[in-house]
């Protein structure tokens, strides 16, 4: 006899759960991202166990154990190029966050749909094209020939083209670029989640926009604010194709020095090492940034 509706509807819903009581479903739905995260694991202690392996020029064979590799990171012909990357990515990441937090204020709290669909295409824009065809886009335009000179030589301001491509401002340039896109969609995350309604006590108690902003919205913003100034930074860091081709190999940031080791040189620990070095520092910041961010969540 078919049981009646009432009867079924009664029924508890499938767990998912084996019989055993164990959660069957979320476990499996974990295994493709412990693997994943296993194999960069393993990438990770390859990387670091090159960088302990003695270079032998001229051989692509690696002698005994050597921490002779991290010596040369504080050479001064290399120690420049770590100074010019943490130089340029406090840069890139200040002006980023300058230029970014206008355009993430508008996007999440604009009251035009149109501008805010509009704010938000411009800044998705960028990620369907990469990074080596933004960079070339930026040799179009602040090239000798490019658009910016052209402009200034017909118009008289100038008699030679100034040399805006190869330096270090160029680079500068393409990496704010690079970086607004991220610094935006996270500001504006952290915009949207601040109540409007702290800001409208503000007025009411007769303080003006720049004051309610000051004392209200951008504290409560902090925490996007940090997390998208350590996003950027780590990401500048490790910087490749921009500075590589912006800076025509007179700009030096850390992975370009990688690169020249690894593939010029062929000196495979020694790149290994500048590596390791890079990956230290972003994981110390990142662990600074994600304390400050918890100890601001508390007092919020």
């Amino acid at each position: 006899m078919a049981r009646d509706a009432t009867e079924i509807l009664k029924e508890p819903p499938a767990t998912g759960r084996a019989e055993g009581g164990g959660p069957r479903v979320p476990a499996l739905c974990l295994l493709p991202g412990l693997l994943a995260m296993a194999v960069f694991a393993l990438a990770l202690g390859a990387l670091f166990q090159y960088s302990l392996l003695e270079f032998i020029p001229g051989s692509l064979r690696t002698g005994g154990v050597t921490t002779g590799n991290f010596r040369q990171v504080v050479a001064p012909q290399y120690l420049r190029a770590i100074w010019d990357t943490i130089a340029l990515s406090l840069a890139t990441t200040v002006l980023t966050l300058l230029a970014s937090y206008p355009v993430a204020y508008a996007l999440a709290r604009g009251r035009s749909p149109v501008l805010r669909s509009l704010l938000l295409v411009l800044t998705l824009a960028p990620f369907f094209t990469g990074a080596i065809v933004r960079t070339y886009a930026w040799i179009l335009v602040l090239g000798n020939a490019g658009f910016i000179n052209s402009l200034l030589l017909k118009a008289g301001l100038l008699e030679t083209p100034y040399q805006m491509i190869f330096t270090t401002q160029g680079v500068l340039v393409g990496l704010v670029h690079f970086s607004m896109p991220v610094m935006i969609l996270i500001l504006a995350a952290g915009i949207s989640h601040i109540d409007p309604t702290y800001e409208r006590a503000a007025v009411s108690l007769g303080a003006n926009p720049v004051r309610t902003f000051l004392r209200v919205t951008l504290p409560l913003s902090m925490p996007g604010v940090i997390s998208g100034f350590v996003v950027v930074f780590a990401w500048t860091f490790s910087a490749f194709p921009t500075p590589e081709l912006l800076g025509g190999g007179r700009v030096k940031m850390i992975a370009n020095v990688v690169k020249d080791l690894a593939l010029d040189s062929f000196n495979w620990p020694g790149s290994a090492a500048f590596a390791v070095v890079a990956l230290a520092v972003t994981f110390v910041l990142v662990a600074v940034v994600a304390r400050s961010v918890e100890r601001l969540g508390r007092h919020a």
